[in-house]
């Protein structure tokens, strides 16, 4: 290979030199824009590494740009004036190079203009519009330009976690999981973005009004207060689905389940109050209400093995018990009951049960700038904080949770609400087109209101005015589904794991909480060590064991013959051990690695 030649990859296949990269760039970036070659090829050359990127493949992420030549725009007044009589479309300006797609690579060595004025002789791109550097979904954020880049990305996570109305045909999904919010509201403050994807058609906010003070410690750190008064007005209230479905499989045999209620004779009856709210038909009535570890599909299987024979000689079979029970913790009331067919012919039925989920305390709300907080308290009205012309805040947030988050974006929000509602228009705060914050003032001015937002309070306890001047305004703020119902969890005696006695783990199980080896560091660096006793044997798999004096092995308590004796010396000097079932469980292990661990017996000091 001759020196100085660079290297030519596609698609990270190298398949050859070039003496000149910078000219074979600029000839095939020439090409795609002449539709010679695919608009979707990327070129990039790296004078770092002297090696020049050709990018066809699938699953790159592109984004159009206006093309700049010597500083000026390719994208002419015709061209749009063209564009908006129907005689140019999209396809065609990207044939005809004026608008082309980048990607990452290709955007590594593109000079980009945010604006048309930006525009300088060394600039190869202009946006066609600033919104576009973002995502769809963070682009959704309003005055995100005036926020700090983490949490913007927080902010548009939280979309995906907020209660709405996801979708319109929710009376006839049946997915496993679902949200609904009752009352969803338009945003007041809104960007491009939304009312490109519709985004007013499927809601998933409510506008609340916010003041940013302090109350009584029950905000401390990021958690919310909320007007009792608003929830009882529906702030918040969302309904959530959960559905269980089952089949009816055909086994080999010709033996099949069957929906049914199943009767006394059934292997695993349940009792009869489990089976309350089912119909003839073995399937749950529609709006009966349901609480945990009851029946809402009744199902028996046939028998695992073959029939026994009863009394005359009769072959009688006994059907298992195979129904369906509601989570623990989801009572509700049955919503909708679906019979259908599966692909084997199999009947399916699944039950769709709604709860009600209001508002309460350790439940999740956050603001579209990623200002998240659970509620810490839910205050009476006539408790809350109020201004001379009685109104009341549905959320308090602490002052705290501004400066060092540095969003600015979320105050700029609750003031432009505020002018929002005051002129009975929505604002468009789309990032890099904000509108003015003097613009805002000056339509709160008009209104009689201050322009910075601040606003006199009255404590509702004491009725005494509060000091200086609150900041109140009205912002989006979501419902998220992480609810303090669906997370509770505690355990005084439950199941154990066969293997190690322990504990089981996990909420659906009736599981523990794991107190590791780092919980019990913590305990031993406090000197709290028989906390450590209590913790790791007590309350989790405690044992008596009885040890061979004389061998140091686990002996054999024969309670039919009422014997205690050691499996290798026979010796009856044997005595108990308190110990964990787990450590019992290490000994086994290592004498099937054919190692001998012996325990050394002591008197008690």
């Amino acid at each position: 290979m001759a020196k100085g030649k660079a290297k030519v990859y596609i698609n990270g296949k190298l398949i050859g030199f070039h003496p000149n990269p910078e000219v074979l760039t600029k000839e095939l970036v020439k090409a795609r824009r002449s539709s010679i070659i695919d608009s979707q090829i990327n070129v990039a050359y790296n004078k770092h590494t002297n090696e020049v990127y050709i990018s066809t493949d699938s699953g790159r992420v592109q984004r159009p740009l206006i093309v700049v030549e010597n500083g000026k725009p390719k994208l002419t007044e015709e061209h749009i004036e063209k564009v908006k009589k129907g005689e140019l479309s999209w396809e065609d300006l990207v044939e005809q190079g004026i608008i082309e797609y980048l990607d990452a690579e290709e955007e590594e060595n593109a000079f980009i203009a945010e604006r048309i004025e930006d525009l300088t002789p060394e600039h190869t791109h202009l946006e066609i519009n600033p919104v576009g550097i973002l995502s769809i979904i963070t682009s959704m954020i309003p005055f995100l330009s005036h926020n700090l880049s983490g949490k913007a990305l927080h902010g548009a996570k939280m979309f995906k976690q907020a209660a709405g109305l996801g979708q319109l045909n929710f009376r006839m999904r049946t997915d496993t999981e679902s949200y609904l919010l009752h009352y969803p509201q338009k945003a007041l403050v809104k960007t491009k973005t939304m009312d490109l994807i519709k985004v007013d058609e499927r809601p998933q906010i409510q506008n609340f009004v916010v003041a940013i003070m302090p109350y009584y410690g029950f905000n401390t750190l990021d958690a919310v207060v909320i007007n009792k008064g608003a929830i009882d007005r529906c702030l918040g209230r969302l309904s959530y689905f959960r559905v269980y479905e089952s089949t009816q499989t055909r086994y080999p045999g010709g033996q099949r389940d069957k929906f049914e209620v199943p009767d006394e004779e059934t292997v695993g009856y349940l009792g009869d109050e489990a089976y309350n709210v089912l119909g003839e038909d073995g399937l749950a009535e529609v709006e009966a209400y349901v609480k945990g570890k009851q029946v809402v599909i009744g199902k028996t299987s046939p028998p695992r093995f073959l029939e026994e024979i009863a009394e005359f000689g009769v072959v009688r079979e006994r059907r298992r018990e195979a129904s369906v029970t509601v989570r623990k913790g989801m009572d509700g009331y049955v919503d909708r009951v679906i019979i259908t067919e599966g692909l084997q012919g199999d009947i399916i039925a699944k039950v769709k049960v709604r709860s009600d989920r209001i508002p309460e305390v350790g439940d999740k709300f956050s603001s579209r700038h990623g200002q998240k907080g659970v509620v810490g308290a839910i205050v009476a009205e006539e408790d809350m904080p109020f201004t001379p012309a009685g109104i009341r805040p549905d959320l308090i947030l602490n002052p705290h949770s501004i400066p060092s988050r540095m969003t600015i974006g979320h105050l700029l929000e609750m003031l432009a609400g505020k002018a929002a509602c005051m002129k009975g228009e929505t604002i468009d705060a789309t990032p890099f087109n904000d509108i003015e914050q003097a613009d805002i003032e000056k339509i709160l001015l008009e209104h009689g209101l201050r322009p910075d937002g601040m606003e006199t309070f009255y404590d509702g306890i004491s009725g005494n005015r509060i000091e200086g001047k609150i900041f109140t305004g009205v912002i989006a703020y979501r419902r998220l589904y992480h609810m303090v119902a669906h997370k509770i969890q505690a355990r005084a005696r439950g199941p154990v794991q066969i293997l190690t006695r322990q504990p089981t783990e996990g909420k659906e199980k009736e599981g523990g909480l794991r107190f590791g080896e780092m919980e019990g560091e913590t305990l031993i660096g406090h000197g709290a060590s028989m906390l450590l006793q209590e913790k790791i044997v007590e309350d989790s798999d405690k044992t008596i064991e009885y040890v061979c004096e004389k061998c140091g092995v686990i002996a054999i308590n024969d309670r039919i013959r009422n014997k205690k004796y050691c499996p290798v010396c026979k010796s009856s000097k044997v005595y108990a051990v308190e110990m964990s079932y787990a450590f019992k469980l290490l000994l086994d292990e290592l004498k099937a690695l054919g190692i001998y661990p012996k325990l050394n017996l002591v008197d008690k000091a």
